[in-house]
């Protein structure tokens, strides 16, 4: 017999530097999680991220799943696509006016290398549609896409 589910929700958490401060603390404390050994769990589950992305902060989408019973289970998702196309570019934050002032240059191809670890999140299989995307999210950021 399965058990029950009370809720499913989703949360985006610094990899390796996640903490129970707002709003994750109020989040799991209303479902009677504990806040301690569900950080601890996620910082061990993306330890590995932290040694490939070192040098940048990068947020993770952390998919929960409560049980009635107050047990729980968690998926790790593929980086934020934003906090990827930083990483690739070597910044560590975008531009403050994106339509006006551009902070850096990427490439098509650096942006390509991203489609296989985005594949899996989006709604699509289509790697076109995918680099397109990130196109978008890059510019946003303030960077200009060369080929």
């Amino acid at each position: 017999m399965s058990k029950k589910v009370q809720k499913r929700f989703r949360m985006h958490m610094l990899a390796w530097k996640a903490t129970p401060a707002p709003p994750v603390w109020p989040t799991l404390w209303q479902y009677g999680l504990n806040i301690w050994l569900v950080v601890k769990e996620v910082n061990d589950k993306t330890r590995d991220l932290m040694a490939k992305y070192a040098w940048v902060d990068v947020k993770v989408p952390v998919e929960f799943t409560v049980y009635i019973d107050r047990s729980y289970s968690l998926e790790i998702l593929p980086p934020l696509s934003s906090h990827l196309i930083l990483w690739k570019a070597w910044l560590k934050a975008g531009s403050g006016e994106p339509n006006k002032k551009k902070v850096w240059k990427i490439k098509k191809s650096d942006l390509r290398d991203l489609i296989e670890l985005k594949k899996t999140v989006m709604n699509t299989e289509n790697d076109e549609s995918i680099l397109k995307s990130l196109m978008w999210t890059a510019k946003s950021l303030g960077l200009e896409v060369i080929d």
